[in-house]
């Protein structure tokens, strides 16, 4: 199976148009979205977005979406915010929002929170799908600091996943394979930035950076 993974939208319409067209380039059976999807709203517009993806895909709030985004994607793709579904041999585990920022966004949770509801529906060998980050890995911001989840840290050093996609540090995209875990940041949607997953024995994934 193989999946364009994107995260960080941010609103920008322009998204739409490369991602389907992405999919078609590179033989994608499905789309996986890790949330900020808009701007801080408007909620509907994140209908509009994943309607409009050619197809199924599998999405998650973020951080810079209302809370009111969770119906959105409920009826425009499959919602997996706290939910897991089969796809073949693996199961994809899926969990939005993001710990606590400088920043008050709509959607954050206590890490307690996070670990509490993560650790509900997690199981060994999953394919993770998250918002933020786990701490130190993939979550580095300009300052030098890492503003990753220590909820899904221990989460992923518990249950050791397959694979651990997750996006909302911008600067931070890139690929790392830590013992048996692949983890992946596809960088943000809203600069041309994407990821393509290939989900067989040994999973792989390669970075993608459209020219702006």
């Amino acid at each position: 199976m193989r999946f364009l993974v994107i995260s960080d939208i941010h609103g920008r319409e322009r998204v739409i148009s490369w991602v389907n067209r992405l999919t078609e380039e590179r033989k994608a059976d499905g789309i996986i979205v890790l949330g900020d999807i808009t701007q801080f709203g408007p909620a509907d517009w994140a209908g509009h977005f994943l309607s409009s993806l050619r197809l199924p895909t599998y999405a998650i709030p973020g951080n810079c979406d209302p809370h009111e985004v969770i119906h959105w994607i409920d009826r425009s793709a499959i919602l997996l915010h706290a939910k897991k579904v089969r796809l073949g041999n693996e199961i994809l585990v899926g969990f939005g929002g993001s710990n606590p920022t400088i920043f008050n966004t709509p959607f954050e949770l206590q890490e307690e929170e996070i670990e509490r509801e993560l650790r509900k529906i997690s199981e060994k060998g999953m394919i993770l799908m998250t918002h933020t980050p786990p701490y130190g890995i993939n979550d580095m911001v300009p300052s030098g600091r890492h503003v990753g989840s220590t909820a899904i840290k221990k989460i992923v050093e518990e249950f050791e996943p397959k694979v651990v996609l997750s996006g909302h540090v911008h600067e931070a995209w890139g690929i790392e394979k830590i013992n048996d875990t692949l983890y992946v940041n596809p960088g943000a949607a809203k600069d041309s930035r994407a990821a393509l997953l290939i989900l067989d024995d040994h999973p792989q994934a390669e970075l993608i950076a459209l020219a702006l």
